[in-house]
């Protein structure tokens, strides 16, 4: 991914100190953090309407699913 674009905020000590938490313990940078939360957020992934459709799609296949007292033994 080429980073092109420096964007700057400000976040309460708290939020910071809570970040820079998570980024250790995700061995990864506070920067590197903060994109994977706003592509997951607000990136070009799938809409809703599309996960939805895919929800449908898979609901009207014909395989064979067992009862669920049954997939839980599994």
């Amino acid at each position: 991914m080429e980073l092109s674009h420096k964007t700057t905020i400000l976040l309460p000590p708290d939020l910071h100190r809570h970040i820079v938490s998570l980024a250790r313990q995700q061995g990864v940078s506070m920067g590197e953090l903060i994109r994977r939360a706003v592509q997951d957020r607000y990136g070009r992934g799938a809409t809703l309407r599309d996960r939805l459709a895919a929800v449908e799609a898979l609901g009207r296949l014909d395989a064979p699913v067992g009862e669920p007292a049954e997939m839980k033994r599994e």
